[in-house]
């Protein structure tokens, strides 16, 4: 595998796995119906560091971007946003993508990484846990999940 940053040229790759997981509206609380182009302006945003995880072959099967959380004097925490391809799971792609973004925030003198928003349903939450996040607050049912109804918004937290 081969974790490197993201060009404009990846956004075709991205997309279809980024629409995919958006429409879902599992895992993101974004739009499910949000448009390509709206899409692009979210995820591929210049004011964002973008990456990429191509596999053996080349394909591009995940993707991330890295950002301030906020601006001005709390601009040393970072966000971060993490998609693998659904029908790429289980390989250690997210995890090794994980490990990239927090190494790459460190490197740029984030003091920490936030997480706004993530769905308490969601799988990855073992994931960022096993990682060092912690679990800062809930909104209770903040999140209309087409599966399981009303679910809590984590708040989540490492340290750098």
């Amino acid at each position: 595998m081969l974790i490197r940053e993201a060009t404009a040229d990846d956004w075709p790759r991205i997309w279809p796995f980024w629409h995919r997981i958006v429409a879902a509206g599992e895992t993101y609380a974004w739009d499910p119906g949000t448009s390509e182009e709206e899409a692009r302006v979210l995820w591929m945003n210049p004011a964002k560091r973008v990456y990429v995880v191509e596999d053996d072959g080349g394909a591009v099967v995940a993707s991330a971007y890295l950002t301030p959380n906020y601006g001005g004097p709390a601009a040393r925490i970072a966000n971060a946003g993490f998609m693998v391809d659904p029908g790429q799971g289980g390989r250690g792609y997210g995890r090794a993508l994980a490990e990239h973004l927090l190494a790459e925030a460190r490197a740029a003198g984030y003091r920490g990484m936030v997480f706004n928003a993530v769905v308490e349903t969601n799988p990855a939450v073992t994931l960022w846990t096993s990682l060092g996040f912690t679990v800062l607050g809930t909104v209770p049912e903040a999140f209309d999940h087409p599966r399981h109804g009303r679910v809590g918004l984590h708040v989540m937290y490492r340290a750098l």
